[in-house]
This record gives structure tokens, C-alpha cells and sequence, in this order.
């Protein structure tokens, strides 16, 4: 019987996430798993073969691309994270093709053993126009030898104590075995390292001890024999696989429903983004190489999966196993701030929900209220230190007829959906509620925050609700205010009063 789970649809804010993609060349991670070349041959269908009832593909480009773990280094690249990459490759074309690929990414180091008589595992695809007519794969699934095992060990030992998280991408071509995989997660775990693994098949107890592992919704299934129809099957079959095998938190990939994240007392459902899919080759790569960039930079889970929903939204827009970079998801969550201010402007049983998310997750949150009514240093300096001292911010908006009552009948200047505009557009805001009574007592008792903060020009017992918050455990603040700032002295002056 599994306890009593807190379910949210927690999202971090677009600002914090934008932060955390400027530090991502501050990322180091350490990753190990099946690599192959991913060669695509593009050309045109315009007639079906005489020989049999298939098309005829006439070639006009070919171009090869580091397939499987290898893909996982493409994306940490084109994050600016660092990345240290461990791979088995044959004695062939495809294995110094992959050689050669690897010398030419950034912010790599590669250490790649060549097997004796082991081929390297090459998927080509031969697209027509924008559609895949045809996928041929070479691959070997055997195991690799015993002595290939010992000189990846070797060299994991000496790179991990340099790195933060270890990725384990898991293809089933027989490098990470039930024996190295084991090893690799002690090792790590010794090392200080976050591991990160990207499964396959069913034989999970070979990940026993990871910190996240990322099934997609079908390999969940496969995993546990559970279905996972619905969300609520979703979860226990997660929950079930993590308490099984002692597993850190499940995040489960789910194609256009989003992405969940399952931990020991929290699950976080983030719905899909919207994008246009051309092709899903790889996407994966790019989840886990985003998620353990950001948990490299010390980011809670759920930020790392919110960002790693939004890097895959941006690959599978894109033809071919694609990576997402920086600039582009640093570009589209500027594209969402702009678009979304009005996603923080809640009502009041909404923002009650957030905000209990907000401290289900251990999160201080704070409040503050008034008209805002023509924005000024005085309010922007207010809110930015009340931010600082708070993890999540709620401000609490006088409506138009409250304001009217308190002002007068020539206020407000603004309407209460243009204040509140404005309000959504800082980033030291991170919900807007609206309220009509007078003062915010009614909203205080709903949202119950953690920190109540007011102007430093009021007295604590002036201060509206503050034996209530400290009644059940918060704190009141006076935040200093600067000095000759206020509404009513702009009013004043534009009406040359």
C-alpha cells in the first residue's frame, strides 16, 4: 500500500528556468552506453520499383550522426555542458566515422575502446521527401568481453570524481551489462555522482540504486507487466518499479501527454509542450541529457524535467535525431515569458492549489498585497526584496471597486486586468491573485503563506492578518520602502495638484 501522494502540475517559473540554461556550461556529466552511428540517406520517391511493389528512393544527400549514447553527448554539447563519454566501438567504417564525429564536438572527452571483432551498430534511415520509408539496422547484441568491462571501469573510476551526474543510456547492444551497470552506479555513488539512466528491457534490478531513471510510458508497461492506461496506473506502476528496486524517482516519458515525475512522497504531472512533430528520433536522448545537465547544476528534479519537457518539444520539431541548444531553448522561454504573463494571474481556489504545491515541495512561500496602481521604484523595489527573502511571491491585487472604495471614485488609473498585467510581467512576481473585500484577511486565510510581507512605512500590528499568520506558524516582515514614492503623488502631479 503506497502512502498518500501529493499530485500537482508544478511548474517552475520561466525566469528561474532561464537561469538555469545560462548555467548549464557550469554542467559536467559523465556518461557510458551503447553508441552507433545514426546515418540518414535523404532523397525523392517518384515512382514505385518494377521489381516489386516498393518505392524507388533516388539519393541526393547522406549524413551521418552520432546515434544512441552518442546522441546524449550531441545534446549536452549543444547545452555548453561538459561531458566525459565512454563507449565500445568495432575495428570498421562506422567505428572511426564515429571517431572522427566525437573529435569534432565541443566540450567532450571521449574514451572509446575498440573491441576486436565486435561491429559497431549503424541504424540508417532512408527518408523520402519528409517521411521515413525505411530503417535498416546492423547491430551487434552480444555482450561485450570481460576485458572491455575492466578498461571502462578503469576509466569511469578516474573521470567520475571530476563530474556531477553519470548518464547510463541504456540501448540493449550489449555494453551496459547486468555486471558493468552495477558497477558503474557504486562507483558513481562513491564518486559523489547523480546517476541518471535511461532504460531498456526488463531486467531492472541491473539499475537497482539509481537516482532517476526515464522509461517512456510503454517501456514502464514492459518493465513492470502493469498497465498504464491512465494516470493514476502510470503512478503505481512507477511507484512500484522505484520501491522495488530502491530507485531515487521515476520520470516517465509520455510522448504528446508530457512528462511525469515520480518521487518517494511527490508526483508532478507537466503537460506536453506544444509543438509540431516531424520526427521523435532521439527525443529521449535529449530528456535525459537535459535532466542530468541541470541536476549537474544542483536544479530541483522537477525544474530539470520542466526544462528537459521543453528541450524535447524543440528536437522533435525538427527533422532527424536532432538536439536542442541553448540559444534555442533560452529563445523559447523568452517566447513563453512574453506570452504567458497572463498564466500567473490566478483566481482564488487556483492560486490556492499552487501555492500548496509550492510547499508540499519545501518551498517558502510569500505575500504581499495592494493596488499597484501606476507601478512605481517603490512598488519594483518592495517586491524584489520580499522576493529575495521567499522562494515563490504572491501578490494580492485590490479590485477595481475595492480600490475605489479606498482611493475614490476617480481611481483606479488603471483597471484591475491592466495592473495585473503589469504585475505578471516581473520577475520578482510569481502569482497574481485578485481580491474585492477592502483588505486581503479572506485571501490570507485561503492561501495561508509562509512569510506576510508589508511596507516598512506600517507598524506590525497595523498590519492586515499578521496575528493570524503568526497564529499558525509564518513570519511577518516590514520591507524598508523608498522614501517619496507613491500613486497618489503621481496622480497629484499630472493633474498639476
Amino acid at each position: 500500500m503506497h502512502r498518500s501522494l501529493h499530485k500537482s502540475q508544478h511548474m517552475y517559473p520561466l525566469s528561474e528556468l532561464l537561469n538555469l540554461v545560462e548555467n548549464l556550461n557550469k554542467a559536467s556529466v559523465t556518461c557510458i552506453g551503447d553508441l552507433m552511428l545514426d546515418r540518414f540517406i535523404y532523397g525523392d520517391v517518384e515512382r514505385v520499383s518494377p521489381e516489386a511493389p516498393v518505392p524507388v528512393l533516388r539519393v541526393a544527400n547522406e549524413i551521418d550522426m552520432l546515434g544512441g549514447a552518442g546522441n546524449v553527448v550531441r545534446n549536452l554539447a549543444a547545452l555548453n555542458a561538459r561531458s566525459a563519454f565512454t563507449a565500445v566501438v568495432g575495428d570498421d567504417e562506422a567505428g572511426h566515422r564515429i571517431e572522427s564525429l566525437l573529435r569534432e564536438l565541443p566540450h567532450c572527452r571521449p574514451f572509446l575502446i575498440v573491441e576486436p571483432g565486435r561491429g559497431t551498430t549503424i541504424k540508417t534511415r532512408c527518408i523520402g521527401g519528409n517521411q521515413q520509408i525505411l530503417r535498416v539496422d546492423r547491430e551487434q547484441l552480444d555482450a561485450i568481453a570481460s576485458e572491455t568491462t575492466e578498461a571502462l571501469l578503469a576509466n569511469l573510476k578516474e573521470g567520475l570524481t571530476a563530474t556531477r551526474a553519470c548518464v547510463l543510456s541504456d540501448y540493449g547492444k550489449g555494453v551496459l551489462t547486468a555486471e558493468l551497470t552495477r558497477s558503474v552506479i557504486g562507483i558513481a555513488h562513491e564518486s559523489g555522482c547523480l546517476v541518471v539512466i535511461d532504460p531498456k528491457g526488463t531486467d531492472y534490478e541491473r539499475y537497482r540504486g539509481a537516482d532517476v531513471i526515464t522509461p517512456n510510458r510503454e517501456e514502464l508497461a514492459i518493465a513492470t507487466g502493469m498497465a498504464v492506461r491512465e494516470e493514476a496506473d502510470l503512478v503505481r506502476a512507477a511507484q512500484h518499479l522505484r520501491e522495488r528496486y530502491a530507485i531515487g524517482a521515476v520520470v516517465v516519458t509520455r510522448s504528446e501527454e508530457g512528462i511525469s515525475v515520480i518521487e518517494a512522497d511527490a508526483v508532478h504531472h507537466l503537460p506536453a509542450e506544444t509543438q509540431e512533430v516531424y520526427d521523435v528520433s532521439g527525443a529521449g536522448d535529449t530528456v535525459v541529457a537535459t535532466l542530468a545537465a541541470a541536476c549537474a547544476v544542483d536544479a530541483p528534479l522537477t525544474a530539470a524535467a520542466q526544462l528537459a519537457n521543453i528541450s524535447a518539444g524543440i528536437a522533435v520539431s525538427k527533422l532527424g535525431t536532432a538536439v536542442t541548444e541553448a540559444r534555442e531553448l533560452q529563445a523559447t522561454l523568452r517566447q513563453k515569458q512574453l506570452l504567458g504573463f497572463e498564466g500567473k494571474v490566478l483566481d482564488q481556489q487556483q492560486a490556492c492549489e499552487v501555492t500548496q504545491s509550492w510547499q508540499a515541495d519545501g518551498l517558502v512561500v510569500g505575500f504581499t498585497n495592494g493596488c499597484f496602481d501606476l507601478v512605481h521604484p517603490g512598488h519594483v523595489a518592495l517586491l524584489e526584496n520580499a522576493r529575495r527573502a521567499c522562494d515563490r511571491l504572491v501578490v494580492g491585487l485590490n479590485s477595481d471597486a475595492s480600490v475605489r472604495r479606498l482611493k475614490g471614485p476617480q481611481r483606479p488609473v488603471q483597471n484591475e486586468a491592466a495592473r495585473a498585467t503589469v504585475l505578471a510581467s516581473m520577475s520578482s512576481v510569481d502569482l497574481v491573485v485578485t481580491f474585492a473585500e477592502d483588505t486581503p484577511l479572506t485571501l490570507l486565510k485561503t492561501l495561508r503563506p509562509d512569510v506576510l510581507f508589508k511596507g516598512a512605512d506600517y507598524k506590525l500590528d497595523e498590519v492586515v492578518g499578521a496575528d493570524m499568520v503568526h497564529g499558525y506558524g509564518g513570519r511577518v516582515e516590514l520591507i524598508d520602502i523608498v522614501p517619496e514614492q507613491s500613486t497618489t503623488r503621481i496622480v497629484d502631479r499630472l493633474s498639476g495638484v
